[in-house]
C-alpha cells in the first residue's frame, strides 16, 4: 500500500514537469532601473476617517432602536482605512444602545467557507479585539426574491435575521465593467452578503449583464426593509481615504451611489506612462484588488480573451509573489504575461478556482497559467523578449509594488528620461540592477 507523501513533498513532487526551465534563460541584457515618485498636490484626504464616520451615521441616529442587532459588514481588500471605519460605525451603534455584529460579506472568498472568510477578515485587520464587537459568519443564505430572468436573489442568513444591516465598502469603478453602479455598497450588498450561492448566480449570467443585475438584486434585498444604509469610502490617488459619506437605503444601486463612483473615478490611482513595454509587478494577491491587480491599473480585463480598456497600453506583464494576505488564492494570475516558477508553491488551487469558477468565465480566464520561468530575473527577460522591442536601450520597463502603489515606481533609462522632462514625477534614488543573483533587487537601495 502507497503511503501518499506529506504536503510539502507531494508540492515539490508536482514540479517535476517544470524542470525543463531549470537553466531556460532568454537572450538579452535588463537596463539598469532607477526609482521615481509621481508627485500629486492638493489631494482631498480625510483628517480623520474615524470621526468622518461617526459623523456620517448621525442621520440613522432616530433609526435605530435600544438593543437592535446591527450587522456591519465587511470584506472588500485593500481598503486603507477598513479597520478604523467598521471600528468607528461599531461605536456609534452601540453609543445609540444598538448591539452590533460583524458579518463577511466576500461571496465567495475564502474557500466559501465561513472560517475561509474569518480568516481572510483577520488577515484584513478586522477582529472582535480590533472593532469591538464579535464577528459572525456563514455560508448559508435566504432567497429573497428573484430576477426577471428567475435568478435567485440570496442574502446572507445572518444578515436576515438581524434588526438592520449597515454596509460599509469603498466605492470605486469596478474590474471588469463599466456602468452606472459598479464597485460599492450595491455590490457589498447583492454580492458579497450573497454568500458563495448569490455570488455565483449572479456571476452566471455573465459580465456584460452583471452591473444590471447587482442593481436589480441589491433593489430587492433593501424592499425587505432592513438596510439602513451605507457607509461609502472614497480613495484618492495615493489610496488613502478622501472621505467617508452615508448613502441611505434608497440612494444604494442609485443616483447617490453614482455620484460618488464619479467621484472616485476622478480620484483614481494610475500609473504615470500610458505605453509600456514590460510592467513588473512585485505582488498580486485579493487584498490588492479582487482581480489581484486592478484592471484599471493595468489596462487589461481579458473578460472576453482581449484588452478592454484604452489605456494604459503594456505589452508585457511579469508577477512575482503572490500577497500572503490572498490565502494561497491567485485569481487574476492569468492577467500576466509570466511568473517566475516559486510562485507556483504559494499557490491554494481550490480557493483559487471556487473564486474563479464563481466570478464566471472572466474570472476562469483571469486564473489561467502565465507562461514559468525559473526565477525573476529570467521571468522578466521573458517579458522583454515579448513585447517586441529589438534594441533594449530603449526598453520602456517599469515595477511597481502592486497596484496599489502605481505612483512609486523603479524604471528603465527611457522612460527616466521622459521622466525627467515632466514636473509631476521625481527621481528619488540612483541607477541600479534590477535584479540579483535572479531575484528581483531591493526597493531602497
Amino acid at each position: 500500500m502507497n503511503t501518499p507523501p506529506p504536503p510539502g513533498e507531494a508540492r515539490r513532487a508536482s514540479w517535476g514537469p517544470f524542470e525543463a526551465i531549470r537553466g531556460l534563460r532568454p537572450v538579452g541584457v535588463i537596463p539598469q532601473v532607477t526609482p521615481i515618485r509621481r508627485l500629486l498636490s492638493d489631494l482631498p484626504t480625510s483628517a480623520d476617517p474615524y470621526a468622518d464616520a461617526q459623523a456620517a451615521l448621525e442621520p440613522l441616529r432616530e433609526r435605530i432602536l435600544p438593543g437592535a442587532r446591527i450587522a456591519v459588514t465587511a470584506g472588500s481588500r485593500g481598503i486603507h482605512d477598513l479597520v478604523p471605519v467598521v471600528k468607528a460605525a461599531v461605536d456609534w451603534l452601540k453609543s445609540v444602545g444598538a448591539e452590533p455584529f460583524v458579518v463577511p460579506a466576500m461571496g465567495s472568498h475564502g474557500g466559501a467557507t465561513a472560517d475561509g472568510q474569518r480568516e481572510m477578515l483577520a488577515g484584513l485587520g478586522i477582529t472582535p479585539e480590533s472593532v469591538g464587537c464579535p464577528i459572525e459568519a456563514t455560508m448559508e443564505t435566504v432567497v429573497v426574491g428573484t430576477l426577471d430572468d428567475g435568478t435567485p436573489v440570496h442574502h446572507d442568513a445572518l444578515a436576515a435575521k438581524a434588526d438592520g444591516v449597515l454596509l460599509v465598502n469603498r466605492i470605486k469603478p469596478h474590474t471588469d465593467f463599466r456602468g452606472p453602479i459598479e464597485s460599492g455598497l450595491a455590490k457589498i450588498l447583492a454580492i458579497g452578503l450573497g454568500n458563495h450561492a448569490g455570488a455565483a448566480s449572479l456571476h452566471a449570467g455573465g459580465i456584460p449583464s452583471l452591473g444590471a443585475s447587482i442593481e436589480a438584486a441589491a433593489r430587492i434585498v433593501i424592499a425587505q426593509g432592513k438596510i439602513l444604509g451605507g457607509l461609502g469610502i472614497l480613495e484618492n490617488a495615493l489610496e488613502h481615504t478622501a472621505a467617508v459619506e452615508l448613502v441611505d437605503a434608497d440612494g444604494i444601486a442609485g443616483p447617490a451611489e453614482n455620484a460618488l463612483l464619479q467621484r472616485a473615478g476622478s480620484l483614481l490611482g494610475r500609473l504615470p506612462f500610458d505605453e509600456l513595454d514590460v510592467l513588473v509587478v512585485d505582488e498580486l494577491g485579493k487584498d490588492k484588488s479582487g482581480a489581484g491587480m486592478d484592471t484599471n491599473v493595468i489596462g487589461r480585463c481579458w473578460v472576453h480573451g482581449i484588452p478592454e480598456f484604452e489605456s494604459p497600453s503594456i505589452a508585457a506583464i511579469s508577477v512575482h509573489s503572490l500577497s500572503p494576505a490572498s490565502h494561497g488564492n491567485a485569481s487574476g494570475l492569468g492577467l500576466a504575461d509570466v511568473i517566475p516558477a516559486r510562485i507556483l508553491e504559494q499557490i491554494d488551487l481550490h480557493a483559487s478556482y471556487v473564486n474563479a469558477l464563481t466570478s464566471g468565465a472572466g474570472g476562469a480566464r483571469r486564473s489561467r497559467l502565465p507562461m514559468v520561468m525559473e526565477d525573476d530575473e529570467t521571468a522578466v527577460l521573458a517579458a522583454a523578449t515579448m513585447c517586441g522591442r529589438r534594441d533594449w536601450s530603449e526598453l520602456r520597463l517599469a515595477r511597481i509594488k502592486d497596484t496599489l502603489s502605481p505612483n512609486e515606481l523603479i524604471v528603465s533609462p527611457a522612460l527616466l528620461n521622459e521622466a525627467s522632462d515632466r514636473f509631476d514625477l521625481e527621481i528619488t534614488g540612483t541607477a541600479r540592477d534590477l535584479t540579483s543573483g535572479g531575484r528581483l533587487g531591493p526597493w531602497r537601495e
